[in-house]
């Protein structure tokens, strides 16, 4: 399997890094972007550095690297997950504004039929936000939202 992982810059980066972990305990061969302000909350939420994140997957590339194979349709991907996903980089997707590789990976995978999910982070959800992810619902993408399931018991919250 080859999947793509957007880390944006929404509060949430963890949920990024422990799909990153679990991808690559199952050898899944993983093509990571982070963006410029995902790259400030590594910091601050992991007290990390984003080289650290990006030891964990296969393949970086860089939020203005358009001759990377990820913007055409011609590289093969299972999908693609933007996790956390900023409102910002919701809407660029909602409007087909691809000025940078999340947003046109992102493209591609719409316009592939390929499966793109997207972990929305941002609260409060304004009109504005959910009139987005609705637009996108529609065409098939999955709006997952990082809401942490509470049934299983958890001790505490890394669980």
């Amino acid at each position: 399997m080859r999947i793509i992982v957007a880390i944006t810059g929404a509060s949430g980066i963890v949920y990024g890094k422990r799909l990153l972990e679990v991808l690559s305990d199952k050898n899944i061969e993983t093509h990571l972007i982070i963006s410029k302000g995902a790259e400030e909350i590594i910091s601050s939420e992991l007290s990390s550095k984003k080289d650290d994140i990006e030891k964990l997957a296969t393949h970086v590339y860089q939020m203005d690297d358009f001759s990377s194979p990820l913007s055409s349709g011609s590289f093969i991907t299972d999908g693609m997950v933007i996790v956390p996903c900023s409102a910002k980089t919701l809407a660029g997707i909602a409007h087909g504004y691809s000025d940078n590789l999340i947003l046109r990976a992102a493209e591609v995978a719409i316009k592939q039929g390929r499966k793109l999910i997207l972990v929305p982070r941002e609260t409060p959800l304004s009109a504005i936000y959910l009139g987005n992810m609705l637009k996108l619902a529609r065409l098939g993408i999955v709006i997952l939202p990082a809401m942490p399931a509470f049934y299983h018991n958890p001790k505490s919250i890394s669980e």
